[in-house]
């Protein structure tokens, strides 16, 4: 917990939120970096580790350098980030991955549009949207393929005015939060809360930011490449086509009132049609 200069405890302004699955390697380096930008800038904050189930040491070290760690039993991405989220106590929040492959000491962005009124603030990483990503940060397929293909679809389908719908560094605010009704416990989680933001019509925002290296050494991605893709694109469909059903219905209804206006106002006599 940060406490604001005066030494008395103040309402909590941000939470950072880090999902973590035995990450001892890189986890305490993510934390200080948070505890550390949160002192420079004299927030009222705290950093929340929702805890996966890690038998790794993951959990005391967080605690070591300041985290409040918060055990989350449901497996999952989404499961671990709905729990860690559920216990913070912030008015806005920032959630990010424990792999130390975002810099947790370049928070100003995030928090500057979400004082002016963001609902959601997305980082990309991409330069497309002025973000860097450093050499073997990310994987080939998942840069020049999976990430623009995805994104590219957010937008056209969906309306999403930002360039990296994967991106785990991103900021929001509790209320909005709460409205979103967040339903997957996996990786499209990050995708879900994006897509439907866009669909609320929230007001989103994007910070350019850098991608460092995994700093993980002895443990592998959580990623897993095509599955984590399939899963992403049957939620696209899913709510595609819920739109689509829509769309097709309200046309439909439309269509019908206008032929019903259109026959009211028809007079028939014999064979000639007097409208």
């Amino acid at each position: 917990m940060i406490i604001r200069l005066n030494g008395q405890p103040a309402a909590i302004e941000l939470s950072i939120v880090i999902p973590c699955l035995n990450e001892v390697e890189t986890v305490s380096s993510c934390v200080r970096k948070a505890v550390c930008w949160l002192e420079s800038r004299a927030l009222c904050g705290e950093v929340v580790v929702a805890d996966n189930g890690s038998t790794d040491g993951s959990v005391e070290t967080s605690e070591q350098v300041g985290a409040r760690v918060v055990r989350i039993s449901q497996k999952g991405y989404g499961n671990a980030l709905m729990g860690g989220i559920e216990h913070a106590h912030g008015k806005y929040l920032i959630m990010g991955d424990a792999d130390d492959s975002y810099d947790f000491l370049q928070l100003d962005g995030f928090i500057e549009q979400l004082r002016i009124g963001c609902d959601l603030v997305q980082g990309c990483r991409l330069p497309v949207g002025g973000g860097q990503v450093m050499p073997g940060a990310m994987p080939f397929l998942h840069r020049w393929l999976g990430n623009p293909f995805f994104s590219f679809l957010a937008r056209r389908w969906f309306g999403v005015p930002i360039h990296d719908v994967y991106c785990g560094l991103r900021g929001f605010s509790r209320d909005f939060y709460r409205q979103l009704n967040l339903q997957c416990t996996g990786m499209e989680f990050a995708v879900e809360m994006i897509v439907k933001a866009s669909l609320m019509k929230a007001r989103i925002g994007e910070v350019p930011i850098t991608l460092y290296p995994d700093g993980r050494v002895d443990r592998k991605s959580h990623l897993r490449t095509f599955r984590d893709g399939w899963r992403t694109l049957c939620f696209f469909l899913s709510v595609g086509s819920k739109r689509l059903l829509v769309q097709g219905i309200s046309l439909l209804v439309f269509g019908l009132t206008g032929a019903l206006i259109l026959f009211a106002s028809t007079t028939f006599t014999g064979m000639i049609v007097l409208s």
